[in-house]
C-alpha cells in the first residue's frame, strides 16, 4: 500500500503529503500522530511542531523558509505563512568533501553505445548539420532554407494542423458550419518522411533576436554561443548566414571556436548577403554548398563508444512537490553512475541552487573552483536584486500551486539532480567542460535558456524532469522528459518519455529507476529511439542576453 506521507530528511520539521489528505484525518508517522485541521493536497507539506513568527522551516535537511505568522502542528505551509529564507554561504566556511562513496558500476564498465566519433575524440549521440544567422536580419532567410531543405530531404513533419484548417474550410464552403464543433481529426504520426541522408539525424535551423543593436557583451556572447554549439559532438558542420555590417562578425565566431578547440576541423560555410548582392545569389550558393556538406556528413556512421563518452545535462522545469522526491534524485543517482564511469554531467540553473550553495561549495574539488562558484552565484544574485528580481521570486504560479512554496524548497529539490559526486569544475555560460565529472554550469532556470546553455557546455543528452509538463526541446541535444508522477505521464503521453511515478507509490526504488533510465539513455545515444520532443520537432533555442533572467 502506498505511504500517505514522507519526511525527506530526519532533521526536517515538515512532512510531505504523498496523496490528498482530508481535514480531521489522523496521520500516523514515525510514532507520532498528526491531526490535520484542514485538507492538504498531495505534494504539499505540513509542520511537525508549533511554529512562531520568525521560526525556521527545514526540508531536505536545509533551511527553506521562515514563518511569517504562527503555524500550528499539522497545518500546511503556504505562501501566506511562510517566506523564503536560506543559509548564508561562503568559501571561508568550506569543509571539503573527501570521502565520496561512488556507486558500484561494475555491470556498466564494458557497456557501449553506438555514437558518432569526431576527430577530436568527442562522441556524439546524434549527427546534425547546423544553419545559423549571425544577426536577426537573416532570420527570414534561415526559415526559407529550413522550408526548402526539410521538405526536399524528408525531414519535414506532417502538418496535421494545416489539414485541420483545410477540413474546416471545406465544411464552410459546403455550408456545413454546424459540423465544426463535432469535427475531430485523429492525430497522425509525427515522423518525418523518407530521408535522403540516413546517417544525418537532421538539419537544424536556428533563429534569434541578437547580433546587432545591443551592447557589446551580448553580441560577443552570441559568437561564443555559436562557437560552443559548433564544438558540440552532435554537430557535423555549420552553415552561417551573415548580413555583413552587424556587430557579431564571422571573425568573432572563428576566434571563439579556436579559443575553445584549437584542433577544430568541422566544415564552416559562410554566406554574407551584402557581399553577394541579391538574396537569390546568396541563397543559391548556400543551398549548393550546404548540400555538398550534407553528402559528406552522411558518410559518418555510428560506431561503439564506452559510456565514459556520455555527456548528460541535468534539468528540471514545470517542477512540482514530487520533483525533489522522485525524478530529481533519480537523475542524481544516474549522474553518480556516469561520473563513476568517467563521463560528464552538467547541473545548471543557478537561481535553483539557492539554499544549497554551501553543500556545493564543499563538494568542489578545489578552493579555486569553489571561489568561482561563489563569485558567479553572488554576481548573478546581485544583478537580479538590482532590478527587483531576486532569486526568491523564482517559483512560478504552477510551482507554488503544486507545493514549491519558496525558492529554497524548489532549489533544495532541484539540486538533487546533481547526486553526491565531487564537483570537478564550475563553468560560466558557454564555457566547455575540460575534464570528466560533475560540472556546475551558470545558466538561468528558464527552461530554454538553461537547455541552450547545457548544450553549449557539451551536453549530448539532456534529462529534463517535470511534474507539471513542458514540451521543451533543443535543436542539437535530445531532451528526455522525465515525469515525477504517473498521473502526468498518462495525461501528457505525447511529451513524456520516462516515468518516475512508481517511486511515489513505493513500487520502485530511486536506484532501480535510475538504472532503467540509464538503459533508456544508451538506446537513445545509439539511435535506437528518439525523444518525444524530437518527434514533435521541438527545437527550442534562446541566447541568454546577460540581463536578468531567472
Amino acid at each position: 500500500m502506498q505511504h500517505k506521507v514522507l519526511k525527506v530528511n530526519p532533521s526536517d520539521n515538515v512532512i510531505v503529503a504523498l496523496r490528498n489528505l482530508e481535514a480531521g484525518e489522523n496521520i500516523e508517522f514515525e510514532g507520532e500522530t498528526y491531526t490535520l485541521p484542514r485538507s492538504i493536497a498531495a505534494k504539499h507539506k505540513f509542520v511537525t511542531q508549533d511554529l512562531q513568527t520568525g521560526d525556521h522551516v527545514t526540508m531536505y535537511g536545509v533551511l527553506v523558509g521562515k514563518a511569517t505568522q504562527p503555524i500550528k502542528r499539522g497545518e500546511q505551509v503556504t505562501t501566506f505563512n511562510l517566506k523564503h529564507e536560506s543559509e548564508e554561504y561562503s568559501v571561508n566556511k568550506r569543509v571539503p568533501q573527501t570521502n565520496w562513496q561512488a556507486p558500484d558500476v561494475v555491470k556498466w564498465e564494458n557497456r557501449t553505445f553506438m555514437g558518432y566519433h569526431r576527430s577530436d575524440g568527442q562522441v556524439g549521440t546524434a549527427n546534425y548539420w547546423l544553419v545559423v544567422p549571425l544577426v536577426f536580419c537573416e532570420n527570414r532567410n534561415i526559415l526559407k532554407l529550413k522550408e526548402a531543405f526539410d521538405k526536399a530531404l524528408g525531414y519535414a513533419f506532417p502538418d496535421i494542423y494545416l489539414r485541420q484548417v483545410e477540413d474546416l474550410v471545406q465544411l464552410h464552403q459546403k455550408g456545413q458550419t454546424t459540423g465544426i464543433d463535432s469535427y475531430n481529426q485523429e492525430t497522425t504520426g509525427n515522423a518525418a518522411g523518407n530521408r535522403l541522408f540516413p546517417n544525418l539525424d537532421g538539419i537544424k535551423f536556428l533563429t534569434h533576436e541578437s547580433g546587432c543593436g545591443e551592447n557589446n557583451q551580448d553580441s560577443e556572447l552570441l559568437a561564443a554561443l555559436f562557437a560552443a554549439y559548433a564544438n558540440n559532438a552532435n554537430v557535423a558542420g555549420i552553415t552561417v548566414l551573415s548580413l555583413g555590417c552587424q556587430k557579431t562578425q564571422f571573425t568573432d565566431l572563428m576566434n571563439e571556436i579556436k579559443k575553445r578547440n584549437p584542433e577544430f576541423d568541422k566544415p564552416i560555410l559562410l554566406f554574407e548577403q551584402q557581399a553577394y548582392g541579391t538574396e537569390f545569389d546568396m541563397m543559391s550558393a548556400a543551398i549548393k554548398e550546404t548540400f555538398k556538406g550534407l553528402i559528406e556528413a552522411n558518410k559518418l556512421t555510428r560506431q561503439p563508444a564506452p559510456l565514459s563518452k556520455l555527456n548528460i545535462g541535468l534539468k528540471c522545469g514545470g517542477s512540482d512537490g514530487f520533483s525533489g522526491i522522485s525524478a530529481n534524485p533519480v537523475l542524481g543517482h544516474l549522474s553518480d553512475i556516469v561520473v563513476a564511469l568517467g563521463g560528464n554531467t552538467y547541473l545548471a540553473e543557478f537561481p535553483e541552487l539557492c539554499g544549497v550553495e554551501q553543500e556545493l561549495i564543499n563538494r568542489c574539488v578545489t578552493k579555486e573552483k569553489a571561489e568561482k562558484f561563489e563569485y558567479l552565484m553572488r554576481d548573478y544574485a546581485s544583478k537580479a536584486e538590482a532590478v527587483g528580481a531576486g532569486f526568491d521570486m523564482n517559483p512560478s504560479a504552477g510551482n507554488i500551486k503544486d507545493g514549491l512554496i519558496t525558492d529554497a524548497i524548489k532549489s533544495a529539490g532541484a539540486a538533487k539532480k546533481g547526486g553526491t559526486a565531487p564537483i570537478v569544475d564550475v563553468l560560466n555560460y558557454t564555457e566547455l567542460a575540460k575534464e570528466p565529472g560533475l560540472h556546475l554550469v551558470c545558466t538561468p532556470g528558464n527552461d530554454v535558456l538553461a537547455t541552450t546553455g547545457k548544450a553549449a557546455s557539451g551536453a549530448t543528452i539532456i534529462l529534463f524532469t517535470t511534474g507539471l509538463g513542458t514540451p521543451t526541446g533543443n535543436p542539437v541535444c535530445p531532451v528526455v522528459k522525465v515525469s515525477t508522477n504517473t498521473q502526468l505521464a498518462k495525461k501528457m503521453p505525447d511529451i513524456i518519455d520516462f516515468d518516475c511515478g512508481e517511486i511515489i507509490t513505493g513500487e520502485k526504488t530511486i536506484e532501480q529507476t535510475a538504472e532503467e533510465l540509464l538503459e533508456y539513455c544508451i538506446k537513445l545515444a545509439s539511435g535506437q529511439t528518439i525523444t518525444k520532443a524530437q518527434q514533435l520537432g521541438q527545437d527550442d533555442f534562446m541566447p541568454w542576453k546577460r540581463g536578468v533572467n531567472l
